[in-house]
């Protein structure tokens, strides 16, 4: 595998023991992929993946990390693999991560967003060597008031739906947790550090969920099921998934180098990627047209913010981060990645890398 990662990454993950909640998901299958070019010593910890269509089974991860399936609301398995593993580096993704699904589920969304986090966090209090986790939340966590500018870290957190609603309360506890426990006094451990990451809505190739507008599309163009496109006119903050991971990668190493970043942070697009579904369907054609001809729109749906940006002024000066790829590069690539494991039956760890180094080779914006 060749990688146009920079060398100071690579010297500080390598032989990195880390740990990721969720690593069976599309966020958490990539973010696996990457730190196992850095050379990182990864556990996982998650639910079986979902699905006969995903990425973690084509990317082949099982036989890359240590692959554990634990519900991270079982709190003795979650403290039993801490105990094992030792991290030194937590990535937290492991969630229910969709908002309509959460309607349907909200004792399992409040249970698996809220008690899970507090669990593995509860299983890193006892850490004896130095531990940094970042708490991966999303842009949902704030109380959306429909402004036009995007929301700081500052802002007041809420949430309308059980999905944004949980995911405002696993802030809350996180924030809790770091001031209660982690410091020099008795009941306090010096030795972990935790922040969180909120990050916008995230596109990119290998993704096959349910109830994501990429995923619909596709679904759609291999004939298997109509497009609905629903909430056509809610803008979103649209980003490749390589953006918020390069983020909490980042975040990752600055908070292992001082106390200072143990805080939240966002991580989005700049603000020319702010598009509404329509503009996010419409660019997917041009790259690739003639597809998905019968389609319909739906407004009348669950409860779902129809305006939200975010400000990543905070994850610019401090931690010194940018996004590398504009909306049309995102999309491009996005759609890039899906014709050729289709049309030319490439594989997902080919589409992933080629990807992974061209983002990587790619200047901020």
């Amino acid at each position: 595998m060749t990688s146009a990662l920079r060398a100071s990454d690579r010297s500080f993950w390598k032989g990195r023991r880390v740990l990721i909640t969720g690593h069976t998901g599309f966020k958490g299958s990539w973010l696996a992929l990457w730190l196992t070019e850095l050379g990182a010593d990864i556990t996982g910890l998650a639910l079986p993946p979902d699905g006969e269509t995903n990425l973690f089974s084509k990317l082949s991860l099982a036989n890359l990390i240590n692959h554990n399936i634990i519900d991270v609301s079982d709190l003795d398995g979650v403290k039993e693999l801490v105990s094992h593993c030792k991290p030194e580096i937590v990535f937290h993704l492991a969630a229910q991560p969709l908002v309509r699904l959460s309607y349907e589920e909200p004792l399992s969304t409040w249970v698996t967003n809220v008690i899970g986090t507090i669990n593995l966090l509860e299983a890193l209090r006892s850490s004896n060597h130095l531990c940094c986790a970042v708490m991966v939340t999303t842009d949902k966590v704030y109380k959306n008031k429909e402004w036009t500018y995007g929301y700081r870290e500052v802002d007041e957190l809420g949430g309308y739906d059980p999905y944004s609603s949980s995911k405002a309360a696993a802030e809350i506890a996180i924030d809790s947790w770091r001031s209660s426990y982690c410091g020099p006094q008795k009941h306090q451990t010096p030795y972990l550090r935790i922040s969180s990451a909120r990050a916008g809505n995230v596109i990119g190739g290998g993704d096959w969920a349910r109830d994501r507008i990429i995923p619909d599309m596709i679904r759609a163009i291999s004939g298997s099921s109509k497009l609905i496109v629903r909430n056509p006119r809610s803008t979103r903050p649209w980003q490749h998934v390589l953006e918020p991971l390069s983020g909490y990668l980042t975040l990752a190493e600055s908070l292992y180098r001082s106390q200072s970043f143990a805080r939240a942070f966002n991580f989005g697009p700049l603000l020319e990627s702010n598009r509404d579904v329509r503009d996010l369907v419409r660019e997917v054609f041009k790259h690739w047209p003639g597809v998905c001809s019968d389609q319909g729109e739906y407004d009348e749906e669950p409860h779902e913010a129809g305006l939200l940006n975010l400000s990543i002024e905070a994850s610019h000066h401090h931690l010194h981060w940018s996004p590398r790829w504009n909306f049309s590069t995102t999309v491009d690539r996005t759609v890039n990645w899906y014709r050729r494991f289709y049309e030319c039956e490439e594989s997902a760890l080919q589409c992933c890398l080629d990807d992974l180094n061209l983002y990587q080779a790619s200047p901020p914006l």
